[in-house]
């Protein structure tokens, strides 16, 4: 890499970051999916229990014997707030796909000796 100059050497890195960063991201909106697709999965299973059926939920490291409708309320709001975050997350995605995009298109033509355009 020393017969790179250090601007290059420089966005290899930012690349690099990037990247990481990236991945970072795919596995925080891998594991919110997931839990998302649980809480559904449970969501699913409560509507074959009866109404007045004990219903337990983890609160915490204690199980506590809760009212369904809170149960079903609790689940609820948990999709919904890992779907916002799923949504933001893929908005950080998308913003650094298109950055990393870029940056890898100004290293190729640096390699290439291309003229780089102003951006």
């Amino acid at each position: 890499m020393s017969a790179l100059s250090p601007k290059v050497q420089n966005q290899i890195a930012m690349l690099q970051q990037m990247q990481q960063q990236m991945q970072t991201i795919g596995a925080q909106k891998a594991q919110y999916e997931m839990a998302v697709r649980e809480a559904k999965r449970a969501i699913e299973e409560l509507n074959d229990v009866a109404d007045d059926a004990p219903v337990y939920m983890s609160v915490g490291t204690v199980m506590m014997e809760k009212k369904k409708e809170d149960v079903l309320k609790n689940l609820n709001d948990k999709i919904e707030t890992l779907e916002l975050r799923i949504k933001s997350l893929e908005k950080q995605e998308g913003m650094l796909s298109g950055k990393f995009e870029q940056l890898q298109n100004q290293i190729k033509q640096a390699l290439e000796g291309k003229p780089q355009s102003a951006s």
